[in-house]
């Protein structure tokens, strides 16, 4: 028989990799990875087996990974895999650059394949705490602010150098990385004396002490709209701390609390309030006065009307935050009772009484505690 043989001994690449032979991509991956990670010769130096291991599953994955070999391998095994080019390891395809990337960076802290970690990073987010009144929750406000914040040294330009000035890094030679040989692979690191940059301080600035950054005093304009409430959230883009390497500034979240008011109590978008009646106003009906954000405005009470009773005034409550309408003012009643009566009110009271068919008691004082007790 002519051609190469293909060993018999091998395992089956799906048993290998411990899974079903319908995997999808996603599970081949997952599998792979837990198992490079697990039998990579770095965490197990000198482990022959563990060496052995970790070339099995590398070769499992490299047939299995593309779609062609997988085909050729499910219909006539390793014969099949050995025909459509298996046995080499080629780590541009499969998703091989991504998974090694990933191993690299849990075991060195760097990616593989020479990547670069000084990218531009975004800056940290500032939070503000603010105390408003319950009239500017509900009216809104421009609000003027001020808070320390860091800032890119005017001096050295953010560098951390005198005059701005600095020098390709003698440990790299400027590449910001270090490239050696780690096991089967070369692996980048980053340069621990630039920490990535390539170039490090010739002379330290001397405003900043090579910190790149002074922290300055700055008034910033928040508009709070109507309706906010106790821990709503305004953020206010690119006043945050400004970020490394060229990157974006974070924003600035100021966090709002509303004090109470001595009037009005919110539930909502609604805002409540309670108006204090006579007892008479309550029997008879009229009108009376209720205070609302906007000013002073009549209420008409008809004749009857219980204690508690709720008198709804639309569109007098809190602007919704997101748009959502208007709330409404919420009036309750409460009814009432004089502590003391002059005579002649106590002896209407009693004829009213007689005429009710209401026992009159021999002390009058408990007859009003009657009346007094029906608006309790």
């Amino acid at each position: 028989m002519s051609g190469s043989s293909v060993a018999n001994d091998k395992r089956d690449y799906y048993e290998v990799l411990g899974i079903e032979r319908n995997a999808s991509e996603e599970e081949l991956k997952k599998a792979y990875r837990k198992l490079a990670l697990k039998f990579h010769p770095d965490r197990n130096p000198g482990d022959k087996a563990a060496e052995e291991k970790f070339k099995e599953i590398n070769e499992a994955y490299s047939v299995l990974a593309d779609p062609e070999k997988r085909r050729s391998y499910d219909m006539f095994g390793h014969a099949g895999a050995a025909g459509a080019g298996a046995g080499g390891f080629d780590f541009s395809q499969g998703g091989f650059s991504d998974i090694f990337g990933d191993i690299f960076e849990e075991f060195f802290g760097a990616s593989g394949g020479g990547r670069a970690r000084t990218r531009a990073q975004r800056g940290n987010d500032l939070r503000y705490n603010m105390t408003i009144t319950f009239d500017e929750a509900y009216f809104g406000k421009e609000a003027k602010i001020k808070l320390r914040r860091p800032e890119a040294c005017s001096a050295c330009k953010g560098t951390g150098a005198k005059g701005g000035a600095t020098k390709v890094c003698p440990t790299c030679g400027g590449a910001g990385q270090l490239r050696f040989q780690q096991g089967m692979f070369a692996v980048s690191r980053t340069c621990s004396q630039c920490r990535g940059e390539g170039r490090i301080i010739s002379e330290v600035c001397p405003q900043c002490k090579g910190e790149r950054y002074t922290a300055r005093d700055k008034t910033i304009s928040v508009k709070i709209p109507p309706g906010v409430e106790s821990g709503s959230r305004l953020r206010v883009t690119g006043e945050g701390e400004p970020g490394a390497n060229g990157g974006p500034s974070g924003d600035l979240y100021v966090v709002l609390t509303v004090e109470d008011h001595p009037q009005f109590s919110r539930d909502g978008d609604h805002i409540l309030c309670e108006v204090p009646i006579s007892f008479v106003k309550a029997i008879l009906g009229g009108k009376v006065e209720a205070p609302t954000m906007k000013g002073p405005t009549q209420i008409k009470i008809p004749p009857g009307t219980q204690d508690g009773k709720i008198f709804r005034l639309k569109g007098l409550g809190f602007a919704n935050i997101r748009g959502y309408g208007i709330g409404d003012e919420l009036v309750r009643i409460k009814i009432e009772i004089p502590n003391k009566l002059t005579a002649k009110q106590r002896e209407l009271l009693e004829e009213y009484a007689k005429i009710s068919g209401e026992p009159v008691e021999p002390d009058s004082g408990k007859l009003f505690e009657k009346v007094k007790n029906l608006f309790e």
